[in-house]
């Protein structure tokens, strides 16, 4: 009875240490390099356009080192930083028990995987691509030189289009043999449609009708229901393209694209998240070089940073967030500017509406700010200049004192100067980051420009006289 008991112990002792194994085993990955040097290396993983450390190990002297999780790692593109500044990426789905194979000096052609379809198939494609690549970069080089027609262009073309149909050939026979794997999900999203071929009745190519074409289908290969694609550069840089060079700039362009984008994707949680949240950071005021790209950004955290929506983070901080860009929303282009009313210098009450001239300039500024004191002299200069042409200024202090900004005032300026220390008169009104900010409003006093530099004025100015003296 005792012996049995002894044999049962043992028998529980070691299935629990087996299960507790497996369990640390997770993932395992066996790497071997040879001449690689001993040293740490690290695994860099990512999400959107993030990255961050997903593990680490030490590279022994025989260039082996081995990666064991007790959490499997998130199915993605991920990136080993090497011993001697060598590096190479990897395409990491639910098989997480592989061995790698090959020589430091030849990474990916002598790349042998063991135990895992996925990093095969990405270092097949890798080393079938990398050989194409600097022929088709050859023949691209002919192609834009060439005259059309010529025989060098058409030979070029011809050589061009024999090695896409070789790459689509070795991309569709993975996909026929593979088609469930995440490889073959991950190099279908990142293909790009086929530019139609749109005309004019002229026979002219209709570019504007091929680009609305393109955008139309440019995510049909992206699937939103497999938030894999999140973890690799595939969604990430389609994002870029499409809004950033397949839409025009301009805040009513990015605002109608970026919308149906979004809403295409509030069912699918990560793709909503991330696409809202990249494309709001994209127009934030001080980071975009569009022109009153501020009113993408209100639009995106109106519409989308909801308490209902926004799941990702407390209501606390989403209504910070609302009421930041609510404070922005009134200041946005095409909007009729609100008026501002202050004390001046004289301690006499004075508005922006109270001014005559077609053309009013608001300028913000602090005293303290260097780039104001740089800029004051040619904001004054572009006064005297153009004041009596129709253009009048009207200057707001922020960020300062009664006394100091009243000083800065009467050493640098002629035009009207208010300052409001409550700040009421202008909270809400016309927002300012960053100083100096300049605002121009037309005749009907709609803000027609902002975010500028004090040498672009003259610019606006010519521009709005012009549309005047032709009746608009």
């Amino acid at each position: 009875m005792k012996l049995r008991i002894g044999v049962l112990f043992i028998f529980t002792l070691l299935t629990n240490l087996a299960i507790a194994q497996k369990a640390v085993d997770s993932t395992l990955i066996e790497v071997y390099i040879e001449g690689l040097p001993a040293g740490p290396t690290r695994m860099v993983g990512m999400l959107g356009e993030q990255n961050y450390l997903a593990d680490s190990a030490m590279v022994d002297a025989r260039g082996h080192f081995t990666l064991r999780r007790e959490h499997p790692l998130a199915a993605g593109f991920y990136t080993f930083l090497l011993p001697g500044n060598k590096n190479f990426s990897i395409l990491i789905d639910q098989e997480q028990h592989f061995t790698l194979r090959t020589k430091a000096n030849d990474i990916y052609p002598s790349m042998k995987v063991e135990g895992a379809i996925d990093p095969d198939l990405f270092f097949q494609n890798v080393v079938f691509q990398s050989a194409q690549d600097p022929v088709l970069l050859q023949m691209n080089k002919i192609i834009r030189s060439a005259p059309p027609g010529s025989p060098e262009y058409e030979q070029a073309k011809t050589r061009q289009d024999q090695l896409l149909a070789e790459r689509k050939a070795h991309l569709d026979g993975i996909f026929n043999t593979y088609p469930n794997s995440f490889f073959t999900k991950f190099k279908i999203a990142g293909q790009n449609p086929e530019l139609p071929d749109i005309r004019k009745p002229n026979g002219d190519i209709d570019t504007v009708a091929q680009v609305v074409e393109y955008r139309k289908h440019f995510w049909d290969g992206v699937d939103f229901n497999d938030d894999r694609l999140l973890h690799t550069p595939v969604v990430v840089n389609k994002l870029k393209r499409y809004i950033k060079e397949l839409t025009p700039q301009r805040p009513d362009s990015i605002i109608a694209v970026s919308d149906e984008l979004i809403r295409r994707v509030i069912p699918n949680k990560e793709y909503f998240k991330f696409f809202s949240n990249w494309i709001a950071l994209q127009y934030e005021n001080g980071r975009t070089t569009v022109m009153d790209g501020e009113a993408v950004y209100v639009h995106i955290i109106q519409e989308f940073f909801t308490p209902e929506l926004a799941f990702w983070d407390k209501p606390e901080n989403i209504e910070k967030l609302r009421k930041h860009a609510w404070e922005m929303e009134a200041s946005t282009l095409g909007r009729k500017g609100p008026d501002v009313v202050a004390m001046d210098v004289n301690g006499v009450e004075k508005s922006i509406y109270g001014i005559k001239a077609p053309i009013i300039v608001i300028f913000m500024f602090s005293p303290h700010c260097e780039h104001c004191q740089e800029q004051a002299a040619e904001i004054e200069r572009i006064y005297r200049k153009w004041k009596d042409k129709g253009v009048d200024f009207f200057g707001i202090g922020v960020n300062t004192e009664t006394e100091e900004w009243r000083a800065f005032v009467k050493k640098s300026f002629s035009f009207t100067n208010v300052y409001d220390p409550t700040n009421r008169a202008i909270y809400a009104k016309y927002f300012v980051d960053n100083t100096p900010e300049l605002y121009v409003l037309d005749k009907d006093r709609t803000i027609i420009a902002k975010n500028l530099h004090a040498d672009q004025l003259e610019t606006i100015f010519e521009r709005e006289f012009r549309k005047m003296e032709n009746g608009q």
